[in-house]
């Protein structure tokens, strides 16, 4: 594995300290999660730009039934 520092302010530290959290592991995660967050909103977007420039075609109602079923998953 590889390291990686930041820096936080004297308080921050001590609460940090002031946990049982593993901040390694909860720091990995988080960042993992906002990766693949990331390479969604950049898939999506690719997408867009191929739909809009006529490369790809969604099939008639797709986007409607996506939009509707990710409203309902939340």
């Amino acid at each position: 594995m590889e390291s990686v520092t930041f820096k936080v302010d004297e308080e921050l530290k001590r609460k940090m300290e002031a946990t049982k959290e593993n901040w390694s592991a909860y720091l990995r995660e988080a960042i993992r999660e906002r990766i693949e967050q990331e390479e969604r909103r950049q898939a999506a977007e690719q997408l867009l730009t191929d739909l809009n420039n006529g490369k790809r075609k969604a099939p008639s109602g797709f986007i409607n039934t996506t939009i509707r079923e990710s409203r309902d998953a939340t």
